[in-house]
This record gives structure tokens, sequence and C-alpha cells, in this order.
């Protein structure tokens, strides 16, 4: 094996032309980066249409830059939503309420342009393909879906959550710093930041030390990086956050590398909706198929086909059908059944992979109106999701992560 990295698996870090460690990275960002500002203002307008109108359909996209924010989209709903005043309150909630941050909730110019979506589309997502070709069909291929592409699941038994470990780390982590800014623990941070965890692996796949942390945080002008920030990041922020098997390794820690981060949020850097799917997804451990998840309704596949299959693989790996598992599904927009389903479980199967295929297909339906159903997707739940990661989370909107169908898996497997 030469030094370049493993496509998809690991960093190596050659010395001398030889491997002498593997590891891999995953990064995490708080809800005060631009690009999640957009994410959460994006979800926060879908969820105040669905909530007076649960069949609403909705693609919200949002661009912030500076102390300017453009709203836009395609809606279809009986609803009437005032999305500039609920950008104004998500803007405020993250913590951008004061003129001197450059971006607030107050002054923030705000351009919304949401229009109607487009007849064609919705042709497709009321009536599928299975109907007006005149199929007796039942009530799940009534609808289409409301895109075409593939979408990836995965879930691994690296952790309770069943989520890779460096990506679940960072989220932690990045959850934490927003936690110590909010309570006033740490009153001179700001709501900008990111975090990134990296680990070491062995041969077989399995995380063996904790070898970096990284985090930058936007922060007050008098605040010093090394007597402030990095002693009181590692004690309140990193440390609470490690799992006990890593918190006495001796790892690598670099806190605001370039010595200041003053001008943050959209005041520092553009950001937009959707741009970022491997923070949302896996940490770049699984792969990623389709679009971004951030202000779209259920009945686009982008969303709720990642989610269903989360669920699926979840399920798999749960019910030790496989330490790993990862199921892409394939859709035809206007068309109610899936185009493909595919299931890859790494050689960590513990039974034949045709009766694990068939078992998936004859357990979990796959039909968009059908996981709409099981998984309750018309329900205003997603702002939460916008920050900190769609999957590995708790409580009672993340329908996606129960392994409700575990015994069925079992059963159907023989386990």
């Amino acid at each position: 094996m030469n030094g370049d990295p493993v496509p998809g698996k690991y960093n190596a870090l050659p010395i001398g032309g030889c491997v002498t460690v593997r590891t891999f990275t995953s990064e995490s960002v708080t809800e005060g980066h631009p690009d999640k500002v957009a994410d959460r203002v994006s979800d926060a307008v879908l969820d105040a249409y669905l909530e007076q109108d649960p069949m609403s359909r909705v693609a919200c996209e949002t661009l912030v830059a500076g102390n300017r924010m453009i709203i836009a989209g395609e809606v279809t709903s009986d609803g009437e939503v005032d999305a500039a005043a609920i950008a104004r309150g998500v803007i405020s909630s993250i913590g951008y309420d004061r003129r001197e941050l450059g971006f607030d909730a107050a002054s923030c110019e705000i351009e919304v342009h949401l229009g109607v979506q487009s007849s064609d589309i919705a042709m497709g997502v009321s009536e599928a393909e299975e109907v007006r070709g005149g199929g007796p069909g039942d009530e799940f291929d009534r609808q289409g879906a409301g895109d075409q592409g593939m979408m990836f699941g995965y879930a691994t038994a690296e952790t309770a959550e069943l989520m890779p470990l460096p990506i679940h780390l960072a989220h932690r982590m990045a959850e934490r710093l927003s936690s110590v800014r909010k309570s006033g623990l740490l009153s001179y941070l700001r709501p900008d930041g990111k975090t990134q965890v990296t680990f070491e692996y062995d041969a077989a796949g399995r995380a063996t030390r904790l070898d970096t942390v990284v985090m930058s945080t936007q922060h007050d002008p008098e605040a010093d990086r090394d007597t402030q920030l990095r002693p009181e990041l590692i004690e309140h922020v990193i440390r609470p956050s490690l799992p006990a098997e890593f918190a006495d390794d001796d790892f690598r820690t670099f806190i605001n590398p370039t010595g200041r981060f003053v001008i943050g949020g959209p005041a520092g850097d553009a950001g937009l909706t959707g741009r970022k799917i491997i923070v949302d997804t896996y940490g770049g451990m699984a792969r990623h198929g389709g679009g971004a998840f951030s202000g779209k309704d259920a009945t686009k596949v982008d969303r709720s086909g990642a989610y269903a299959t989360r669920w699926v693989a979840k399920n798999v790996v749960a019910a030790g059908a496989a330490t790993k598992c990862e199921v892409q599904v394939a859709y035809a927009i206007g068309v109610a059944r899936p185009v493909s389903v595919f299931v890859e479980t790494f050689g960590t199967e513990s039974v034949d992979p045709a009766k694990l295929g068939a078992a998936i297909n004859e357990i979990f339906d796959l039909r968009p109106a059908a996981i709409i159903e099981h998984l309750q997707l018309r329900r205003p739940i997603y702002t939460p999701t916008a920050a900190y990661g769609h999957f590995g989370r708790s409580g009672p909107g993340f329908t996606w992560e129960q392994t409700d169908r575990t015994e069925e898996v079992r059963r159907a497997l023989q386990l």
C-alpha cells in the first residue's frame, strides 16, 4: 500500500513512503455558521407552512451575505406565512442580536421571493405514474416522487447512536460550543464556529485513538486565544464531550489556529442553504446522493428518501444483521415505486446478503407516500434538524432514528 489516501475510507499519513497510521476526520459547524443560518431559516419557513397546512409543498432556499438575506423558492400551501418575520426570529434565537456583529435580526435587510410550485412537477407528485398508467395501485401508489435521483442511508455499530464516531463527536462538540455561549458560561463567544475531529483506525476499521481536535470559534475582540480561549474551551467544551474510552488519549488540540476570529457569521462569509450536506449526514464516512435537505417538504425524496434509508440501515444494524450497513434508494420523478434499492454491508453481515436484501424489500415500504406516513413527516419538525446533524439524534421529531422494525428483521432472517 502506498502513501496515497484510501478513497472514502481513511486518510493515510505517509512517513518515509510507508503508511504508519490510518486516520479519518469529520467536521461539524454551529448554528451560527453562515450556511447553517441559511438552513435554519429555510427549515423554519417550511415548519411554519406545515403548521398551518400539513399538505404544504415547500422548497425554500436562503442566501445570507453581510447584513442581507434573500429567501426564495416555490410553495404550494393553504397557509399564509410571513417569511421575513420568521427569519428575524431565527436570526435572533441563534444569537445575532447586536449591530456590532455585522449581521443582526433587527437591521438585516430581507427579500422574499417565494413563488408557486411548477404545475409539471405538481402533476407527477399528486398523481403517480402507477395511477396515471391505469394500474389499480393502493393509497401509497397515488403519490409520485417529487424528484429523481438516488439517496443513501448508513448505520454503524461504532457508537450507541449507530453513527460514525468522528462525525458524532464533532457534532456534540459543536453543540456544546453553542451551549456554553448561550448559557453565559463563556460569554465572550460569538455564534459562528466549527469543530473537527480525527480518529486513528486499525485495519479492521475500529477507532483506536483520538488523534486531533480542531476548534475555531468566533469571539469578542478582547478575548485572548492563549490565556482564555484555549484553556477554557478545552475544559468546558472538549473534555466534557469526550467518550470515556478516549478521554485519556494524548491528542493534539488546535484552537483558532489563525489566532483571531472576531469577524464571523454572514458578516465574514456568505451562507447558502444546502451547502453542508456532509456535515448533515455521516461526515464523509458514507456516500451521499441526491441533494440537500433543509427547506424541503417530505414529497422531495432528497429529504424523505435519505431519512428512510437511514431508518432501514439503522434497523438492520440494531437487529444484529450487520455491524455496518449502507442503503441506496433511487427514484424517477412522478413514479411512486423506487427504481432500485441496493444494500451494502462491507463484509460485516451475519446473514446471507441476498436474504438481507429480500427481507428489507419485504419489511420496508420505500414509496414516498408510505415513508411520509410511517415516519410522520408532514409535521413541523424540521427546524431542529438544521444544525448538529440530521442523524444520530433523539426526540419525537426524529422518527427515522427509531428501531421499531428490528424484531421483524430478526424474524425474517431467523436471527
